[in-house]
């Protein structure tokens, strides 16, 4: 039986109930697309990878890919590289390739539902499979050179990756000291070492396209310090015909020189690369400007997305884990009769702290996923308007304020769940290997690190997609929420809930001010600075809670509607489900805000004034 466990009617719930997403499909530029055709790719994904992806996860966990240091490459175990043949064989991945380039024009939405089945069921396929991403990212910022590229790494399903992390800089990019030096072809040399690498090495591909981040050197007017000196280069693993796409047999001087042996996601290859040590790196500039960090936020963008995706995944399916064992786990009499010897025993679901713990986690699955799949219909709105030649500026600022939560909250929220309460839920049986959440656990943690730690990520949030937006995004939406807040509410069953949702807007309102205040200080008081970054992780926190209290009380109101629409039994139970996670989470988590809101006003520089010796 395969460990993961789907949610396939809470995501088409989240897509065309909460979010209205069947609305987009037969519009520009989803007109090839229906209603009953997208319910038909969910299930098949779905299907598929509950049934067939999912069956090496813990064989590649066991087995991991071995590294010949010798000749510097990487051998996957036999099983995960079925399950990968398995995925490019179904084509579903070209979904999300564009369609110039023979993909197909697919909502972000339905995109990233897919993603959840993918990643909950064998969650390092998705980082094998790089192409979609760095195509369009090629195909978008490239010459006509590089969009023939980009074509011929999509027909021939080659693997891809980000160059960026160095070991002398990891999340200081402008600090990368990797050179590229020009050709009298066009071609450019690139010299150094990037780390931690995903999938930089491997034998499920013919070859393997790098976009690297590098310094142009004997260039006037590039290649200086900080991040505006960086280039992105396209550096292949073999060498290629540009004409035909064939490979030609040679190897290019891009390595793996080292494996890293981690925690967790053991199936995927962390690499140290070298280029140019022993034989050279040759590579294109990408577009022929010197435009590298614009471009590989590109990618960033993405990365972020598929990150917090993942973590929802890991955390949905380790919460079905718990409940399917809880409903089975017979402990104990029922509280109301602990005193009596002879009451018979009862399956754990029935004690209090059980019930609160698999609420939390329902609430935090159910939530967080509306969040990923609330930031990507802003894509498609992105996409429509786009299409219609009309401006996005304030979807573009929406998606980008939202990624950071995306990423970061959701990342330490799943990680933090999946451990105290998933893995809990299971008492000592949790921390066998006879079930599969000590595995969620341990591939679950690196999501607070891939793609910029939760730190990076709070003051992203803070610096760019508030102070540089000058507080449109955030704005929107908190007016968003305020608005459901303050509405009527026929029913009435969540008033107390709304209540305490606009009391969490008006708490972030106040976190943001204190911090804003703080930053204008800094022109007469420089240490002030200090204040905001003491705040800024509270600050993606408490933002992330409001966004998910919203969602899913948003979710109970859909779901007060259907109720009285006479469903039939199995939505009964699903639609009263909804409407009791929104109330724990608002009861239970909002609360919580206040008190953040109340530590955030008196953070004081003492904590910048401890010396070091002190710690």
């Amino acid at each position: 039986m395969s460990h993961y466990k789907s949610n396939l009617r809470d995501i088409e719930f989240n897509l065309f109930e909460l979010l209205g997403r069947d609305r987009v499909l037969g519009e520009a530029p989803y007109t090839e697309l229906d209603l009953d055709t997208a319910k038909f790719i969910l299930r098949e994904v779905e299907r598929l990878s509950r049934e067939d992806l999912a069956e090496s996860f813990e064989e590649a966990d066991r087995n991991p890919p071995v590294y010949d240091a010798s000749a510097k490459t990487v051998t996957v175990t036999p099983a995960f590289a079925a399950a990968y043949k398995t995925w490019m064989d179904a084509e579903w991945w070209r979904l999300r390739v564009l369609p110039e380039l023979g993909g197909s024009s697919t909502p972000s939405s339905l995109n990233w539902a897919l993603a959840e089945f993918v990643q909950g069921a064998n969650p390092a396929l998705w980082t094998y499979v790089g192409i979609p991403t760095a195509a369009r990212v090629i195909y978008r910022h490239g010459t006509d050179r590089d969009k023939r590229i980009a074509q011929i790494a999509v027909d021939n399903r080659w693997g891809a990756t980000m160059l960026l992390t160095e070991p002398d800089a990891g999340s200081d990019v402008g600090a990368g000291r990797t050179r590229a030096v020009a050709n009298p072809d066009g071609t450019w040399n690139i010299h150094g070492v990037k780390r931690f690498i995903t999938a930089g090495e491997h034998d499920l591909a013919d070859n393997i396209l790098h976009l690297v981040l590098a310094r142009p050197v004997g260039v006037d007017g590039v290649g200086g310090p900080g991040t505006k000196g960086l280039s992105l280069f396209l550096v292949p693993k073999n060498h290629f015909d540009l004409e035909t796409g064939a490979l030609t047999g040679e190897r290019n001087g891009v390595y793996a020189t080292n494996i890293e042996k981690k925690m967790g996601m053991n199936v995927s290859t962390t690499c140290e690369m070298t280029l140019g040590e022993d034989t050279p790196a040759r590579g294109w500039l990408l577009g022929e400007v010197h435009d590298g960090i614009a471009q590989m936020f590109d990618v960033i963008e993405d990365a972020r997305m598929m990150v917090g995706s993942k973590a929802i995944a890991t955390l949905s399916s380790g919460y079905l884990n718990a409940l399917e064992y809880a409903k089975q786990r017979v402990q104990g009499a029922d509280l109301a009769r602990s005193a009596d010897k002879s009451a018979p025993r009862v399956t754990i679901t029935h004690h209090p702290d059980v019930r609160r713990s698999l609420l939390t986690q329902k609430a935090y699955a159910e939530g967080m996923r509306s969040l990923i799949l609330y930031t990507a219909a802003w894509q498609d709105e992105i996409a429509i308007a786009t299409a219609a030649g009309q401006g996005a500026s304030l979807a573009e600022s929406v998606n980008d304020l939202l990624l950071p939560i995306v990423k970061g909250y959701g990342s330490e929220r799943s990680w933090v769940i999946l451990g105290t309460e998933s893995l809990q839920t299971l008492g000592g049986s949790g921390y066998l290997r006879d079930y599969p959440i000590e595995q969620y656990v341990r591939d679950a943690k690196i999501d607070t690190v891939y793609e910029g730690t939760t730190a990076i990520q709070a003051q992203d949030l803070f610096f760019r997609k508030v102070i540089r937006d000058r507080g449109r995004a955030l704005a929107h939406v908190l007016g968003e929420i305020t608005a459901f807040a303050d509405s009527p509410d026929p029913a009435g069953d969540i008033a107390a809930e709304r209540a305490l949702l606009a009391g969490a807007v008006s708490d972030v309102e106040q976190i943001v001010a204190k911090m804003t205040g703080d930053l204008a200080a800094v022109k007469d008081d420089p240490a002030a600075v200090y204040r905001v970054g003491l705040n800024a992780t509270r600050l993606l926190y408490v933002l992330g809670d409001a966004v998910v209290a919203w969602l899913l009380l948003r979710s109970a109101r859909i779901a007060e509607t259907a109720l009285a629409e006479n469903p039939s039994a199995a939505d009964v139970a699903f639609y009263r489900g909804k409407i009791t996670a929104a109330r724990f989470f608002a009861r239970e988590v909002l609360p919580g805000v206040a008190a953040q809101r109340a530590a955030a006003l008196t953070v004081d520089n003492f904590v910048m004034d401890l010396d070091e010796g002190a710690f």
